[in-house]
């Protein structure tokens, strides 16, 4: 058995998350499975932390920001059913582990992230891709770049700006997380006729994305 993180042992977590955590809870398409099976998670969280990369839960990242847990990421991308070549925005793009995968599956990926150490630590670990890394605030998404193909909100939301909902294109679809009081379900949605109505498909544990917090009296 290693005494010692390395790439044999990551390899051995990744083997076991795909088995364990993700073919067991509905993430089967096999090139979700692929990219989740070859893509390395400890890349994308504090060095400290490699070791329970793999772990069925989200990795705190610092001031407030997390990781969200690998099965919550693959029911999210197997939701969003990415084609090569599809044009996809990652808002909250954090270290950078989605938008890996995503360019693993082929998309054009235009990665928004507001925090800098964030996006730093993304470049870093994700070598080569047809990834575009963008700074700014996150509900602003990546409006010179639209329209997209899928929109993925990487974290809970309390409202949906109407900013994003217009870079989708039409017929495209968004996938999210969206909190109802002590709840917080996977939301997906295809923009028909200017907008998207959002349906649940699975109760999660999401980590929640700053920046989208509902009004007072405000409901989803």
């Amino acid at each position: 058995m290693a005494t010692k993180f390395s790439e044999i042992t990551a390899a051995e977590m990744r083997s076991a998350m795909v088995d364990c955590q993700l073919r067991t809870n509905d993430v089967t398409d096999p090139a979700v499975v692929g990219a989740m099976a070859a893509v390395p998670r400890e890349a994308h969280v504090p060095a400290a932390l490699a070791g329970v990369a793999y772990t069925d839960r989200a990795i705190a990242l610092g001031d407030g920001r997390a990781l969200n847990a690998p099965l919550v990421t693959g029911r999210m991308l197997v939701a969003a059913a990415i084609r090569p070549g599809q044009r996809v925005l990652i808002v909250g793009s954090a270290t950078g582990y989605t938008a890996a995968l995503l360019a693993k599956l082929g998309a054009e990926v235009y990665a928004v992230e507001e925090q800098d150490a964030l996006m730093a630590s993304a470049q870093a670990a994700v070598a080569g891709g047809n990834i575009r890394w963008i700074a700014g605030p996150l509900a602003a998404g990546a409006p010179d770049a639209a329209p997209f193909d899928r929109i993925i909100v990487e974290g809970a939301i309390e409202t949906l700006p109407d900013a994003l909902v217009a870079q989708l294109a039409d017929g495209g679809r968004l996938i999210a997380a969206r909190r109802e009081g002590a709840v917080t379900r996977l939301v997906e949605g295809v923009k028909a006729g200017g907008t998207v109505a959002l349906r649940s498909f699975a109760d999660m544990d999401v980590a929640p994305l700053p920046g989208f917090a509902a009004p007072a009296g405000f409901q989803f």
